[in-house]
This record gives structure tokens, C-alpha cells and sequence, in this order.
């Protein structure tokens, strides 16, 4: 058995007579219960030059879909080359085509702004709610 100071703060501290050891096992275990209840956050990116074709732009914008549905936020980057860079609003004009066209999954979490040579949006999934009559309505709280 171990003499431990369990709350040094306090006037006069509060001291235990207990198996340090196994005090210090419980521990470890109550941190890693809280570690594994944690959800981490995914971003996916995908990325995008303003002259893309149409084909292309649909094979992306399957990804991203796909992306959302499996509930990771996509950041959705246009990247510019050159001369490009003086037409941003045809990059702007793509981030809004796609944030239109994935409207129903996914919401857009910030805004298209530029970084550099590159223009960025971050799309995140819609958390959805299924009520009781088997209606799929949008979660209000979040």
C-alpha cells in the first residue's frame, strides 16, 4: 500500500492509502475507454484545374459524393497555372457548379477563398435525422 496525494490543491491536501499500482492501471484503461470514444475527422481533397473537361469534372464529382456519403469533409482545390491565376472566377464559378451539384449531401463549410495559386472550399456531409415514419429530414441541432 501506497501514501498518495490525490488533491494537492486543496488546504489541508487530500492524501490516500491505496495500491498505487493499480491506481495507476485504472487510469490507463478509463483513458483509453475515452480515447476510442473519440471520432476523428477526415479530409479528403481532391483536386482540380479550371480547364477541366466535363467527363472529368462528373468522374470528380462522383468522388466527392462518394466521399460525403462515407461522412469525410472533401476540400475541393483549384489550382492554377500561370496566366490562369488572372481568372478567378472561372475557378469560382467551378466551386459553385460543384457545391450546387452536391447539394443534398454535402454543405459547404467555408466559403471558395484563395490560398496562393490555389482556390479552396471545404464541403462538409449533412447530418441527417430518420424519424419514426421512415421521413429523411435534415438534423436541426448541428
Amino acid at each position: 500500500m501506497d501514501l498518495v496525494e490525490v488533491a494537492p490543491d486543496e488546504k489541508p491536501p487530500v492524501c490516500k492509502i491505496m495500491n498505487f499500482g493499480k491506481y495507476k492501471y485504472k487510469q490507463e484503461l478509463r483513458e483509453k475507454k475515452a480515447k476510442k470514444k473519440q471520432t476523428q475527422i477526415i479530409i479528403k481533397e481532391i483536386r482540380i484545374r479550371p480547364k477541366i473537361d466535363e467527363h472529368d469534372l462528373e468522374t470528380k464529382l462522383k468522388h466527392i459524393k462518394r466521399f460525403l456519403n462515407k461522412g469525410y469533409r472533401v476540400k475541393v482545390s483549384v489550382i492554377f497555372r500561370g496566366r490562369e491565376l488572372t481568372h478567378t472566377d472561372i475557378g469560382l464559378k467551378l466551386l459553385n457548379v460543384l457545391a450546387e451539384d452536391v447539394e443534398e449531401l454535402g454543405e459547404v463549410e467555408s466559403s471558395p477563398i484563395i490560398d496562393g495559386r490555389n482556390m479552396v472550399m471545404l464541403l462538409a456531409p449533412i447530418k441527417i435525422k430518420i424519424k419514426e415514419g421512415e421521413k429523411i429530414v435534415k438534423d436541426e441541432d448541428s
